[in-house]
């Protein structure tokens, strides 16, 4: 999408969860695409037309406006039918798009691997196909549009097999790089090393969180979706357990279910965590609703089950809130900090660890002289709870880690798990 075209937004009120979305978000995401915006046409309906989704006289008022602001293009809060699209378009003669769309082009401007920029194509191509109307003369190009079509092929079919095709090929692609992630996970479970997944609603302040935690660039902006590409690092907690940190892409309400489906290789990340830090934006009015969009979105894909810590970011921008760590009774506790002053953020830690902790299992290990290297990893994993020498040489150890990590690393280091116990 050009940077800068005049837009004209349209947000109706069905005072209904179902339809109902938010107009400012709505204004944020359509400045996060890089249009102008040149008016916002607000409107209320007990419930949508089923032909141009907005009545007879608001769609006066649309038609109105954009012709007095030479508008190009017309956003409508909502997600859209594709015959709405195309009776809005004929209606309007311009380009309009739903919220969907504009939420998929937003994506397309900040993906910037291999993999991002295949997960965003393919979440458009699913969502465009249902919307085929015209030649896609792009797609043509790239396969030579002559000798193509079958016999009695319409442009139409024509069109449609190339895009299932080209569905096809990204998929097969995507299907490699979940193959090579779960390759990176297997190894980082033999390792014992927990994985700490950052997500919240867009614009809470993960990246900013998760640069002053492992001291990377990783670009932060007050913007939607500034992060799409997921970052994993390594980092020390404050008594030395090492645990590998994740950034993820942001969620927001009504989440395209083409984006679920597409980004389904990034967000195993957050189903294979060891922790979930939920980062919720202290200074968002609708905090507590977009908590439950991002718990809606971890349920939907399986991670329900992964513990969660509630970190209650920016409070350096509200006048009275201060850093702190409020224990909560039979959960774990909550946080409050600023990513961006770093206050708060060492209590984070020490929550993070001593979770961790707790989660793992209590063990006596006895250790021959030899076990020099066995005993540096279980120091380099935060583990060891107590130390003795042993009158015959080695070490007696306490350490707390679970199971099945003890059993990998003793097969790393070529040992036996019950010879030391």
């Amino acid at each position: 999408m050009t940077d800068g075209v005049r837009t004209v937004l349209v947000h109706i009120d069905f005072h209904n969860p179902r339809f109902d979305e938010e107009l400012d978000e709505f204004v944020q995401l359509a400045e996060s695409s890089g249009l102008r915006p040149m008016q916002i046409i607000n409107g209320q309906r007990t419930s949508p037309d089923p032909r141009c989704f907005a009545g007879k006289g608001k769609l006066e008022e649309v038609r109105e406006s954009v012709n007095r602001n030479g508008a190009e293009l017309v956003i409508f809060n909502h997600e859209l039918s594709p015959a709405q699209e195309r009776n809005l378009e004929k209606e309007l003669q311009c380009r309009v798009l739903d919220r969907v769309g504009l939420i998929l082009d937003i994506f397309a401007q900040r993906a910037r691997s291999y993999e991002g920029k295949l997960q965003v194509e393919l979440a458009q191509l699913q969502h465009l196909s249902s919307r085929l109307v015209r030649g896609w003369s792009h797609l043509e190009r790239q396969k030579g549009g002559i000798g193509l079509r079958g016999p009695g092929e319409t442009q139409l079919e024509t069109d449609r097999r190339l895009i299932g095709k080209r569905i096809r090929a990204i998929n097969a692609r995507l299907e490699k790089v979940r193959r090579q992630r779960q390759q990176g996970r297997r190894l980082r479970k033999r390792t014992g090393t927990p994985v700490v997944s950052l997500i919240g609603y867009t614009n809470a302040g993960k990246s900013t969180l998760f640069n002053y935690l492992t001291g990377e660039s990783v670009y932060a902006a007050d913007k939607l979706f500034a992060t799409l590409d997921p970052t994993l690092r390594r980092i020390g907690l404050n008594r030395g357990m090492e645990v590998i940190l994740s950034d993820t892409v942001g969620f927001i309400r009504h989440i395209p279910h083409e984006l679920i489906d597409a980004f389904h290789a990034t967000l195993e990340e957050i189903m294979c965590a060891d922790l979930l830090l939920h980062v919720v934006d202290v200074t968002d009015e609708q905090r507590y609703a977009h908590m439950d969009q991002v718990n809606e979105v971890i349920e939907k894909i399986g991670a329900a089950s992964v513990p969660q810590i509630l970190v209650f970011n920016k409070v350096d921008a509200v006048p009275g809130q201060i850093d702190r760590v409020e224990q909560i009774n039979g959960g774990l506790p909550r946080v409050w900090l600023s990513a961006q002053t770093g206050d708060g953020v060492t209590e984070l830690l020490e929550v993070i660890e001593n979770h961790l902790n707790s989660a793992g299992k209590n063990h006596e290990l006895h250790l021959p002289p030899g076990a020099g290297k066995f005993r540096a990893s279980l120091f380099q994993r935060g583990a060891v709870r107590e130390e003795h020498p042993r009158e015959q040489g080695g070490w007696i150890m306490h350490i707390c880690l679970d199971t099945p990590s003890l059993q990998r690393l003793c097969h790393d280091h070529g040992m036996d798990l019950s010879t030391i116990q």
